[in-house]
C-alpha cells in the first residue's frame, strides 16, 4: 500500500517506520494509525524482518491523538466503534521485537504508542507525557496502566493527575525508558540496537519477548514456569544447538531461525 503519512523502510533484517505527519506534530489521526496498523502487518508477515522500529521526527514523536478529529464524538459513538482499539493496539500485538526511538514530544497517545513498544531508546529532547486530564478526559491507550507498570503508582498519578510532562533523564530514573543518548545519535544507537537483535534467532527473540511480557500479567510463580517451559522448548530448535557449537567452537553463530 501507499503511505502518506508514514515511511517504511527495510533494510538488512529490520524494519523502520517514521511517523511523517510533521505540521501536526505527527498527532495519531485515524488515517496514520490506519497506516502504522498496515505497516506493521507487512512487517510481521515480512520472513525477513526480525525487529522493528517505530520512530517520528526532531520535534516530536508523536504529539498525541487528533484533537480536531476526536472532539465532537460522542459517547455512543465511541463506545459502538470501540475508538482506540482498532490499530492502536497492533503495537502491542506485534510479535517481533519493537523498538521506540523517541525525541521531542511523546504526549498522550504518542506516548501510550511508545509504552506499546517493547522499549524506548530517547533523545536527550523527548518529553514524555499524559495531558489528557487537561482536556478534561483521561489516557484511554493504556495511559493509566502501562505507565503505572512502567514507572509505579506515584510517578503515574503524578503525570495523568497534573498533565505534566518529564524529561528524557527523569523518564530513564523512573524506568520508562532504557537509555538516553544525545538526539544527534539517537537513530543510529537505536538502528544499531535493531541489527544487533536482528542478527539473534527470531523464534529465541519472539520467546524472549513473550517471557518478559508474561512479569507484567501473572504472578512470579506462573511467570518462572512459563519462562522455564520456553527456555526448555529452545532446546528444540536447530539455533540452540548451533548457538551452542559456535560458542564451543570460538565463532560467531549463524543462525537461521529454526
Amino acid at each position: 500500500m501507499a503511505y502518506e503519512m508514514i515511511e517504511l523502510e527495510k533494510k538488512e533484517g529490520v524494519g523502520v517506520i517514521t511517523f511523517n505527519r510533521p505540521k501536526a506534530l505527527n498527532a495519531l489521526c485515524d488515517q496514520l494509525v490506519d497506516e502504522l496498523g498496515s505497516a506493521l502487518s507487512d512487517l510481521e508477515e515480512d520472513s525477513n524482518i526480525k525487529v522493528a522500529v517505530l520512530t517520528g521526527g526532531e520535534k516530536a514523536f508523536a504529539a498525541g491523538a487528533d484533537i480536531k478529529e476526536m472532539k465532537d464524538k460522542t459517547y455512543p459513538e465511541t463506545y459502538l466503534e470501540d475508538f482506540i482499539t482498532k490499530g492502536w493496539e497492533q503495537v502491542s500485538k506485534f510479535r517481533k521485537p519493537i523498538i521506540a526511538g523517541v525525541q521531542g514530544f511523546a504526549l498522550g497517545g504518542g506516548n501510550e504508542v511508545a509504552m506499546m513498544c517493547d522499549f524506548i531508546i530517547a533523545g536527550e529532547s523527548a518529553k514524555f507525557g499524559q495531558p489528557e486530564i487537561t482536556l478534561g478526559i483521561i489516557p484511554g491507550a493504556g495511559g493509566t496502566q502501562r505507565l503505572t507498570r512502567a514507572v509505579g503508582k506515584a510517578k503515574a498519578m503524578d503525570l495523568c493527575l497534573t498533565g505534566r510532562m518529564m524529561d528524557a533523564e527523569e523518564a530513564e530514573r523512573a524506568g520508562l525508558v532504557s537509555r538516553v543518548v544525545s538526539d544527534d545519535a539517537l537513530m543510529e544507537e537505536v538502528l544499531k540496537t535493531a541489527s544487533k537483535m536482528a542478527k539473534m534467532s527470531l523464534p529465541t527473540l519472539m520467546m524472549a519477548k513473550e517471557a518478559v511480557n508474561k512479569a507484567f500479567e501473572t504472578t512470579l510463580k506462573e511467570g518462572v514456569m512459563f519462562e522455564r517451559r520456553l527456555f526448555q522448548s529452545t532446546f528444540a530448535t536447530q539455533d540452540q544447538k548451533e548457538g551452542m557449537a559456535a560458542f564451543a567452537e570460538k565463532r560467531k553463530p549463524d543462525f537461521q531461525d529454526k
